[in-house]
């Protein structure tokens, strides 16, 4: 994947199909990223956003942020904007 990752996977809730995120870019809601762990990667828009169960509509790089995700994510996975 060329270029520098916005963020990476620190956590998955499995039955809430969320992942939580350490940002090291700032993100906002309607961004398109795209996802990546080994072999493993897809795209998606960003429509729902929350830091300590509170919805947000963008955040700053430093912050651990819970993306709803259409699909399982591994811990570790980067994430990169598309």
């Amino acid at each position: 994947m060329d270029g520098q990752s916005i963020g990476k996977v620190i956590h998955y809730y499995d039955k809430a199909g969320v992942a939580v995120v350490k940002l090291n870019e700032g993100l906002k809601i309607g961004d398109a990223i795209k996802v990546v762990k080994g072999e493993n990667e897809f795209e998606m828009t960003v429509d729902s956003m929350q830091i300590d169960h509170r919805p947000v509509t963008e955040c700053a790089a430093g912050s651990e942020v819970a993306i709803k995700v259409p699909t399982p994510i591994k811990v570790g996975a980067l994430i990169y904007r598309s």
